[in-house]
C-alpha cells in the first residue's frame, strides 16, 4: 500500500520511519518554501503551491491508495481536491474545525464538553466588561488571547495581565479574527492520545502529562501522575464523544486542563502529536504504526505500555552525543538546521517506576543540556 502525507516534517518523517517495516511505501507533498530534509530518502517530494493541476500531483505522488496529513494548518482546497483520487484520513472537515480556534470552541460547545470561557471578534476591553455581552460572562483578568488560526508552540498568541496589556493588545489587534481566552490557573496540564479505526474502534493510550515552557512542550511523562480514575474515563469519554462526530479515522491527541479533579479542553490536534512521542518506547504499539493502521484499515495494535515513559524535547540544540543516553533512553534526531526555538529531536525513556525515571530524565538534562 502506498500512503501520501501532507507535510514533510519530523512527523511524517515518523510515520514513514514507523510504516516501512509494515511493507508501506511513502510519499510527500511539499508546500511553498517547505524544508523536506527530515523526510529526504523516505519517499517521492512532490512540490505543490496553488493553482497547480491536482490530477498532475496525484500522479507525481505516485498514485497513493491513501492520503493522510501531519499538520492541521492544511490547504483544505487541496485535500478536499485530492479526495476524488483516493481516501483523506481524516478527512477535511476534521482539519476545518480543528485549524480554527473559534470553529473548534463552537463544535466543543455544541457537544457540551467544557473548556475555557472566550469571546470571539471582541476587543480584550470589551471582553472583561460585562456590557456588550449580553450572552456570555465577562473574562476577568489575566487573559490570554490568541489568533484562530498558525498558532502552535506558543506563537500568535499573547498573556494580557493588566490594563495597560489590554489597551496596548486592543490598539493594534482591532478585533481581528482572534478570541480572548480565560487565563486557566491549573493543577496540571494532560493530553488523550487515542486512536479511532476505519471500523470504528476506538482505543486510548494512557494519560500524558506535560510540561510546556514559553508555549512550547518541554517534557512529558506517561501515564500521568496522580489523576484519578473517573478522570481518566472522562478524558476517554470526551475524545471519542469528538471523534465519533467528527467521522475521525487516525490518531487525535485532546490537550486539557485538569482543574480541581475537572478537565478543561484546550485544544485538539487532528494528527499524531509530540506529548504521545513516548509511545515509540513506552507502548505496545507507537502512535505513528496506530494512525497508519487506523488509516489502511488494519486492525488496531495495543496501546498498553509496560512501566512508565517520558519524554524530552530537543529544542534549538545541536544533536546530543550519544555517549549521554542512559541504556533505558532513546535518541529521535530529525534532521533539521538548528535554529533558536525549533524541535530538533527528542529523547524517550522508559524505566519501571517514577522515581527512576525522574532520576535519569533529570541526569540527562544536567549532563547534556544544561550550558
Amino acid at each position: 500500500m502506498h500512503i501520501a502525507i501532507v507535510g514533510c516534517g519530523q512527523l511524517s518523517r515518523m510515520l514513514a520511519l514507523a510504516g516501512i517495516p509494515l511493507g508501506f511505501s511513502f510519499s510527500f507533498i511539499a508546500e511553498e518554501g517547505e524544508d523536506s530534509r527530515c523526510v529526504e530518502g523516505l519517499g517521492t517530494i512532490s512540490h505543490w503551491q496553488p493553482g497547480l493541476a491536482i490530477g498532475d500531483l496525484y500522479q507525481t505522488l505516485g498514485k497513493p491508495d491513501i492520503i493522510t496529513v501531519e499538520k492541521e494548518q492544511v490547504d483544505i482546497a487541496l485535500v478536499t481536491a485530492l479526495q476524488e483520487y483516493c481516501p483523506v484520513y481524516p478527512n477535511p472537515d476534521a482539519f476545518r474545525t480543528c485549524q480554527h480556534r473559534y470553529r473548534e470552541k463552537q463544535m466543543l460547545d455544541s457537544l457540551g464538553i467544557p473548556c475555557s470561557p472566550y469571546t470571539y471578534r471582541q476587543s480584550a476591553q470589551r471582553s472583561i466588561n460585562a456590557l456588550s455581552l449580553p450572552l456570555s460572562l465577562p473574562l476577568s483578568l489575566p487573559v490570554v488571547a490568541k489568533s484562530c488560526s498558525e498558532g502552535y508552540d506558543g506563537k500568535n498568541q499573547w498573556v494580557l495581565k493588566n490594563a495597560q496589556d489590554v489597551a496596548e493588545y486592543d490598539q493594534w489587534a482591532n478585533e481581528e479574527d482572534h478570541i480572548i481566552e480565560q487565563w486557566i490557573p491549573f493543577d496540571k496540564e494532560v493530553s488523550q492520545i487515542s486512536v479511532r479505526g476505519l471500523n470504528k474502534e476506538i482505543h486510548h493510550y494512557p494519560l500524558t502529562e506535560n510540561q510546556h515552557q514559553q508555549g512550547i512542550l518541554k517534557q512529558s511523562i506517561a501515564p500521568a501522575i496522580d489523576i484519578p480514575t473517573e478522570l481518566v474515563k472522562t478524558a476517554q469519554d470526551t475524545i471519542s464523544k469528538i471523534m465519533e462526530s467528527l467521522d475521525y479515522v487516525g490518531i487525535m491527541a485532546m490537550e486539557c486542563f485538569v482543574v480541581e479533579h475537572n478537565l478543561l479542553v484546550n485544544e485538539l490536534a487532528p494528527r499524531v502529536h509530540n506529548s504521545g512521542h513516548w509511545t515509540q518506547s513506552g507502548s505496545h504499539t507507537c502512535q505513528f504504526e496506530n494512525h497508519l493502521r487506523a488509516i489502511s484499515g488494519t486492525p488496531l495494535g495495543s496501546t498498553g505500555s509496560g512501566g512508565v515513559s517520558g519524554m524530552i524535547n530537543l529544542i534549538g540544540t545541536n544533536k546530543p552525543s550519544l555517549d549521554v543516553l542512559s541504556p533505558h533512553s532513546t535518541l529521535h534526531w530529525y534532521n533539521k538546521s538548528v535554529r533558536d526555538g525549533r524541535k530538533l529531536g527528542h529523547i524517550n525513556f522508559t524505566d519501571n517506576n517514577y522515581e527512576s525515571l525522574h532520576r535519569q530524565m533529570s541526569a540527562f538534562t544536567q549532563t547534556a543540556l544544561t550550558p
